[in-house]
């Protein structure tokens, strides 16, 4: 199989965890505790995968210069980005409880949570189509962390809509389509970064990884301290620990 369908088809792999999530977020009544623990976990094992698959990774191919001048400009850009969203009611879009807007009460909320799902996944799956150039394999602890955590934020999310009255049509076809998103832009990681010099890809790598480090303190752990208050830390730890072992059982 040609090695930029392998990136298309593994972060579309991880993209349809936001679907699972979302089914069981949507069709189950869960606790809210039980989600805010998943929510943690899920931030735990991304945390790992920033910190030992991303940063480290772009520090590796071109040292400590790129890699923060990446991971700076990508959590500025993210956090940019998330408080044009949020004016527009997409603040709580990964919140399980009553926090989520209807359209009723905000006009366009429905757009501003679809672009902000865009927002958090895009750079996930970016780097899965990276993490292919010059091995030919893709990293598995980068498609495993992504997919893990992906399930905690479609659950989480998806509960939140339907508390927020959002019909079945919209809450599937939007996490389908950021499935299909997901998939698209890991292809695009492959294809766009494949001749790029070493500096330009581990910035981009890095600017994924400060983009997905500002998603998991601005939007996953304020929803999980929430209900699960002082378990979160060892919630999230676990994650962490499990994405570590992984990630050292994969090298």
């Amino acid at each position: 199989m040609p090695e930029w369908l392998q990136a298309g088809g593994w972060g579309l792999l991880a993209g349809f965890a936001l679907v699972l999530g979302a089914l069981a977020g949507y069709a189950v009544r869960m606790p809210q505790r039980l989600i805010a623990s998943v929510m943690a976990f899920g931030a735990g094992v991304l945390l790992s995968a920033v910190s030992f698959e991303l940063i480290d990774e772009a520090h590796q191919r071109a040292g400590l210069v790129p890699t923060v001048a990446g991971a700076v400009s990508g959590a500025v850009l993210y956090t940019v980005c998330n408080l044009l969203l949020a004016r527009h009611g997409a603040r709580h879009r990964k919140r399980s409880g009553d926090r989520q807007p209807s359209e009723r009460e905000q006009e366009g909320s429905g757009s501003a949570i679809a672009l902000g799902a865009v927002l958090d996944g895009v750079p996930e799956s970016l780097v899965i189509g990276a993490s292919l150039l010059g091995g030919g394999v893709v990293s598995t602890v980068t498609v495993a962390a992504v997919f893990i955590s992906n399930v905690p934020e479609g659950l989480s999310s998806a509960a939140g809509m339907r508390g927020a009255g959002r019909s079945k049509a919209y809450v599937f076809g939007l996490w389908s389509g950021i499935a299909v998103i997901s998939g698209l832009s890991s292809l695009a990681g492959y294809a766009l970064l494949g001749q790029a010099p070493a500096a330009v890809l581990a910035g981009i790598i890095a600017l994924a990884g400060g983009a997905i480090l500002a998603m998991i303190a601005d939007t996953m752990i304020p929803e999980a301290f929430e209900d699960a208050h002082q378990m979160t830390g060892l919630i999230t730890l676990a994650g962490f620990l499990l994405a570590f072992a992984v990630s050292k059982a994969g090298g």
